[in-house]
């Protein structure tokens, strides 16, 4: 069979043909699902050298059971459910290699420490202080897009004035504060 006549093949005549131990038909529909079932592990679990070998794993479970495949499916679907089930199977081994010590480890703290508290505590008294001390125009602005999160664009729309001169002003405002906070360090 020519190279062109792989390429135009449905899945069916290649399946055909693979199970008759036609490896480059076999190897077409290889390159037909691999990107596809790639990215279904790909985006399961973001290794590429574990998504690699999966594919691999998959692609050999495909072939060794060439016989099996019954056309009430598409080959996709047939491929989809077997990646599908290796990815299972993976996921699966890998929680069980999980050591006893890192199952039951305590979850991390989410709140500070004591000595965290102090700083955040420190850090902020810096901050209203260093706010205090801008002007009036500058503080306003500031506090509308940092502490009221407002847009630049509502900035501007209550402020009435041009965008570009409200990003200015935050940029000149956060560059104040940002020094007044070095200078009380």
């Amino acid at each position: 069979m020519e190279i062109e006549e792989y390429i135009v093949a449905g899945d069916s005549r290649l399946l055909q043909l693979a199970a008759d131990g036609d490896q480059q038909a076999f190897e077409h529909l290889f390159m037909r699902y691999r990107e596809a079932i790639s990215r279904l592990f790909e985006t399961r679990i973001g290794d590429k050298g574990i998504t690699d070998d999966l594919v691999q794993e998959t692609f050999i479970k495909v072939y060794l059971h060439l016989e099996r495949y019954s056309e009430e499916y598409t080959f996709g679907q047939w491929v989809y459910t077997i990646a599908r089930n290796t990815l299972v199977d993976y996921l699966r081994r890998r929680t069980d290699d999980i050591s006893i010590d890192q199952t039951n480890k305590a979850p991390i703290a989410t709140t500070p420490t004591p000595e965290e508290s102090v700083i955040l505590n420190q850090r902020r008294a810096h901050f209203e202080a260093s706010l205090e001390a801008l002007s009036d125009d500058y503080r306003r602005i500031i506090e509308m897009r940092y502490l009221e999160e407002y847009s630049y664009e509502e900035i501007a729309e209550r402020l009435g004035r041009p965008l570009n001169t409200v990003k200015t002003q935050i940029r000149r405002a956060k560059a104040l504060v940002c020094k007044m906070i070095l200078d009380n360090e």
